[in-house]
């Protein structure tokens, strides 16, 4: 019998494999031929400590050691790299830049500090800014690939183009089906992400009601001159864009609901992104290089999910993480672990603030 079957190979069941397998076997089931097809292979994450809901910024905080000294052999470079985040907004919305100010602990900007840092924003249209400078990018791909190789160093298998078709109780233990296959284990980790509920309900478990968002990013031209910008949003996220080599990255910053799928762009997304971006800018846009969507998916209070399910023991959620997946990716693992290992609160999480009872899946059933 396997000790733990994780379901999902994105960010959030790699995780939970690297930190699950040494405390025993742990086998991972990724649905697609390849992992991290879906939001985690679609992501443009940035390390931001104040950026999400109170109650997971301590999981942000707590998860910058790992960030910043990854495990040795888990990462052939760094993680992070600076970028910075340069807030800005027009004339109609200085109070919503002095709210960004007040939250992060930094001061607001005139409109000619905003545009020292970012020479292409309109004078007549920016009004001011907010800097954060150690807003760093993180290097999706290599922090999914330290999870692979901590995983894989312990023993875990990974199989890939597994979907699982039945979650059954079996005693104490559980009983996945793959296929024509079937498989014991003693916990099931449900790291699913807008599948989240649908897993559940293979287990016989209710849903939490989780609701995948839409979010479209794309790639246009752009100069190594520019590298040294700072990521840019407009204060309500209504658009964001960012260096990325000789390109800029961008995004309407969208939040739609959308059923659980593999999520296409549509044009006119990216259409009212580049007509915003002009607008404020003198970057010009006018071609397009690539483009595409992906889910980001919420819990009714936006708050992560993690833990045990009331009344089904040994099935365990790691979902809801929202856009907030990817930073919050070295703590939610650890705590995921202590969890379903039924050890105490790892230290770090304790000291960062981190209170399991914010993220228990229990407070949807009561």
């Amino acid at each position: 019998m396997t000790d733990f079957v994780v379901v999902g190979g994105g960010m959030a069941g790699a995780s939970a494999a690297a930190h699950l397998a040494p405390h025993g076997s742990v086998v991972l089931l990724e649905t697609e031929p390849t992992m991290a097809f879906h939001t985690t292979g679609r992501s443009a994450a940035l390390f931001i400590v104040n950026y999400g809901t109170e109650g997971s910024r301590p999981f942000a905080a707590a998860s910058k050691a790992f960030l910043d000294n990854p495990p040795a052999g888990s990462a052939d470079g760094p993680l992070l790299s600076d970028r910075g985040l340069l807030w800005i907004a027009d004339a109609t919305k200085i109070t919503k830049l002095e709210e960004i100010s007040a939250g992060t602990g930094t001061p607001l900007l005139d409109p000619g500090e905003a545009i020292d840092l970012v020479p292409a924003l309109r004078p007549e249209r920016v009004a001011g800014g907010v800097h954060e400078p150690k807003a760093r990018d993180i290097d999706v791909a290599a922090l999914h690939q330290a999870y692979v190789r901590i995983a894989r160093s312990h023993g875990a298998e990974i199989r890939t183009g597994s979907p699982v078709t039945a979650i059954q109780r079996d005693g104490a233990g559980w009983t996945i089906t793959i296929g024509q296959e079937m498989m014991s284990c003693s916990a099931v980790i449900n790291a699913s992400g807008a599948w989240g509920d649908e897993t559940a309900h293979l287990a016989g478990v209710a849903p939490i009601g989780l609701q995948p968002m839409r979010r479209t990013a794309f790639m246009v031209p752009g100069s190594n001159a520019y590298h040294h910008w700072p990521m840019v949003a407009e204060a309500d996220q209504q658009f964001y864009f960012k260096p990325d080599g000789v390109q800029f990255l961008c995004s309407l910053a969208e939040e739609e609901p959308c059923h659980p799928c593999d999520a296409k762009p549509r044009m006119e997304d990216v259409a009212l992104a580049i007509e915003r971006i002009n607008e404020y800018t003198t970057l010009g846009i006018r071609a397009v290089n690539s483009q595409w969507t992906g889910l980001r998916t919420f819990a009714p209070d936006r708050n992560l999910v993690i833990g045990e399910e009331p009344g089904a023991p040994g099935f365990f959620w790691l979902v809801g993480l929202g856009g907030i997946g990817i930073q919050t990716s070295p703590a939610y693992g650890s705590l995921l672990a202590s969890l379903a290992t039924g050890s105490a609160l790892p230290p770090e999480l304790a000291a960062a603030g981190v209170d399991p009872a914010v993220v228990d899946p229990a407070r949807f059933r009561t």
